[in-house]
């Protein structure tokens, strides 16, 4: 099977009726509210999406979550709560609680204890009315290696928030990468610098063929997407506005700047990501694109931001 069909079927599973009864404790189990609801602009349900575990660079093991609105237009907050909760334990493990429409992939780790073992954990969100749950645990067939591709020795994009040579991060989020302070309404600069180096072996170098104008085969790319960088909120108080969530980068130093207008005070956590080639989820296979973190405070009187 090739990998494009694979990812066909893999995103298929993660945005269908993703399990079935009698399949909890599969990774994607509900427990035990129904998956399958409708993909719509607004009024659908939003599940979290167990991408698999993977061993750090420190040796920790590092459970992977994303999720799936199914909202095609309504974006949604939800604090963490009885409706956004992890269990058992703290329900409050990192998660966001500020979800965009559609399938986002790997937004936050868990670390895991040393004695975790065979237990689960639970990851539960209710979103207009509808409520979903899935299991995250450590099984064997669900690790996975977000840092290197085995087939080609591809690897994450690095991002850096200073000038180089500043310490860069690369694959799934851990930790704060950079932290700022704002004003409400006054515009944030963020700038990253985001830098790639593709695959190492087994790199198709021949050239591909021009795509049709019309017809079966006009929807197939030319060529894998180029790197790019997204922004959005992660957690936070209020709105947040991007001049550009997907800024241009400098092809020569890898550059690119956006601003963040906050429309509330408080602590925010915003994503940046960064895609390779691969696109988005590493083309559903985990590897290769980087997720990291911004913290803001932000000070100054609620106003509304136009």
């Amino acid at each position: 099977m090739s990998r494009s069909l694979i990812t066909v079927v893999a995103a298929i599973v993660i945005a269908g009726p993703l399990a079935q009864a009698g399949q909890q404790g599969r990774g994607q189990a509900p427990v035990p509210y129904p998956l399958s609801n409708p993909i719509r602009e607004r009024g659908s349900s939003v599940t979290g999406a167990f991408e698999g575990w993977y061993y750090d660079t420190d040796g920790s093991a590092n459970l992977l979550v994303g999720y799936f609105n199914r909202n095609t237009k309504q974006e949604i907050d939800i604090p963490v709560g009885p409706d956004n909760r992890i269990e058992p334990g703290d329900a409050d493990r990192g998660q966001p609680t500020h979800f965009l429409t559609s399938r986002q992939w790997g937004v936050f780790t868990i670390r895991l204890p040393k004695d975790f073992g065979a237990k689960e954990l639970t990851w539960t969100l209710t979103a207009n009315g509808q409520t979903n749950a899935i299991t995250l645990h450590t099984r064997p067939d669900w690790i996975l290696a977000p840092f290197e591709d085995p087939a080609n020795k591809n690897t994450p994009p690095a991002l850096r928030f200073a000038a180089p040579p500043s310490p860069t991060f690369s694959g799934p989020p851990s930790g704060v990468a950079a932290s700022y302070t704002a004003i409400v309404g006054t515009p944030l600069p963020l700038t990253v610098w985001a830098t790639d180096d593709g695959p190492k072996i087994n790199i198709d170098d021949a050239p591909r063929p021009a795509r049709p104008r019309s017809g079966t085969w006009a929807a197939l790319p030319n060529a894998p997407p180029p790197l790019s960088v997204a922004w959005s909120l992660f957690r936070g108080p209020a709105a947040v506005t991007f001049d550009n969530a997907k800024p241009a980068i400098d092809k020569a130093s890898g550059r690119t700047v956006t601003t963040a207008t906050f429309a509330a005070p408080g602590d925010y956590l915003l994503r940046v990501q960064a895609n390779d080639s691969t696109g988005d989820g590493g083309g559903g296979f985990q590897c290769c694109w980087t997720n990291a973190y911004v913290r803001v405070a932000v000070s100054g009187p609620t106003t509304t931001v136009y």
